[in-house]
């Protein structure tokens, strides 16, 4: 396909269409945000006139899924020209910045490093800091505004997507709308970017400060020449997110080990959670474990701490295919839904973490209103839907000790088992606007992604009918 057949296809019709924000890479993070102007650049061909601001994303609160906070929040220092004054991002803040993603259109070829620090007014070692954090995402070609964009917003597009501007583009021949919008990670200071590229730049990443407070090698389960098994702790993510990718367990359990090759995600628990992860050292084990899970070879077993007991026995729901969370499910059959089930083992009760311990790890109190006893579950996980213990448990009226996105929809709905549209007490409803009312006044009744822990460990993980088995440590409630 050449330039001017792609540049034919963003303006509207054809059958590739504009690109779909879902599938493997992550949607920009001004989908999920209103946005406000900033500046944009393009090299101008011939005497086309350009505007000089596109869009940028700045918010005061973090919207949740794949841009909620695990910083501990304490205030940030006195603002320079609304931002914090920028120096490194090492040593790591404990305070939690304001939201800033930057969408700009790249005017002239060169160094990302050298364009963005000039663009932004960023100092250089900090851009480059921010390539290494992962934190620096381009494409070929400017992908859509959300439907949220201002009509101001859209006709800036539209301009800087102009097939009169589009057709001198030689390295978007032969693409497909699809391959030219896809964002890829800038990760050297010195890649050179075109000209009419497009660059998202994650100026706050998110920030993982208990990264620092780790003794990574005490963590280390076991030691394999195809992968290592980890006791991940709260408060951290396996692979990384969208604009950090430094500060991960695979990266610290990397460095702790002494390896040459960085160690790769095969499967993700909450950051909230903590337990056993197995990370590959190749990219084949690392497709060979992706296919037992799919096969359904591997096996995993959860502690959780609940507020209320519950019943022994399997627990079947089903949850909204919606990639957002807070994740809502069903004990009804609802048609399109995931399926969920959970086998809870155990349930005994146990004293609830005492203040020390729920300050020592972040335990967010969440308004409970009887604290003298906990019962800890244990759990097998027959299938693995994102956040799928925690909405479970709590649906069951017991949520995880510490959950605050969960634990006060299960506080809601204990005061008004209406309210739920998806309970067992759940109304009629007349028409499917008022249902659609109801839904959005549930899903308001939840709270934020903890910052820290949860009552929530991945205790054990096997595969191959046990030929290989790993434990974690205690949970952070037994410890004293």
């Amino acid at each position: 396909m050449g330039a001017s057949n792609f540049a034919s296809l963003l303006g509207g019709g054809g059958g590739g269409g504009l690109v779909r924000w879902w599938g493997s890479v992550p949607p920009p993070t001004f989908l999920l945000r209103p946005l406000s102007p900033a500046r944009v650049f393009l090299q101008k061909p011939r005497n086309h006139r350009f505007p000089r601001r596109l869009w940028s994303s700045r918010t005061s609160a973090v919207t949740c899924e794949s841009v909620c906070s695990d910083v501990i929040s304490t205030p940030s220092p006195p603002p320079v020209n609304d931002y914090p004054e920028y120096n490194r991002l090492l040593p790591c803040p404990l305070y939690n910045t304001q939201p800033r993603i930057e969408h700009l259109v790249v005017s002239e070829e060169g160094a990302a490093m050298d364009y963005i620090s000039k663009t932004l007014n960023l100092p250089p070692l900090f851009v480059a800091d921010l390539i290494q954090f992962g934190a620096v995402h381009a494409a070929l070609v400017c992908p859509q505004p959300p439907p949220t964009a201002t009509p101001e917003q859209m006709r800036l597009y539209k301009e800087v997507t102009d097939p009169a501007i589009l057709k001198y583009r030689a390295s978007i021949k032969g693409k497909t709308v699809r391959e030219a919008q896809k964002t890829f990670r800038i990760t050297e200071p010195y890649q050179i970017i075109e000209a009419g590229s497009y660059l998202r730049v994650h100026v706050h990443p998110k920030r993982f400060p208990r990264c620092y407070e780790i003794d990574w090698k005490s963590r280390i389960i076991a030691v394999e020449e195809s992968y290592v098994v980890l006791d991940k702790p709260a408060g951290t993510s396996v692979g990384g997110t969208t604009d950090n990718i430094e500060e991960s367990c695979a990266t610290f359990a990397t460095r702790a080990l002494g390896l040459k090759d960085t160690l790769k995600t095969t499967h993700q628990i909450d950051n909230c959670s903590e337990g056993c992860v197995v990370l590959a050292r190749t990219k084949e084990y690392c497709s060979v474990f992706h296919g037992k899970i799919r096969d359904q070879m591997v096996k995993k077993l959860y502690l959780a701490l609940v507020a209320s007991p519950v019943p022994i026995g399997i627990v079947t729901h089903y949850m909204r295919p919606v990639n957002v969370a807070p994740r809502l499910v069903s004990e009804d059959y609802v048609k399109g839904w995931y399926l969920c089930k959970l086998e809870v083992m155990e349930c005994n009760k146990v004293p609830w973490p005492n203040s020390i311990i729920q300050e020592k790890y972040s335990v967010e109190s969440c308004g409970w209103p009887t604290k003298d006893f906990a019962y800890e579950c244990k759990i097998n996980l027959m299938t693995g839907k994102t956040h799928q213990i925690r909405t479970q448990l709590a649906a069951l009226g017991a949520p995880i000790v510490g959950d605050s996105m969960y634990m006060p929809s299960a506080i809601a709905e204990l005061t008004n088992p209406e309210i739920n549209p998806f309970g067992k007490l759940k109304k009629l409803y007349l028409n499917e606007s008022d249902k659609a009312i109801a839904v959005e006044q549930w899903i308001a009744q939840h709270g934020k992604e903890p910052q820290v822990a949860i009552g929530l460990q991945a205790c054990q993980i096997s595969w191959d009918d046990g030929k290989h088995i790993y434990s974690a440590g205690s949970p952070w409630w037994r410890l004293e």
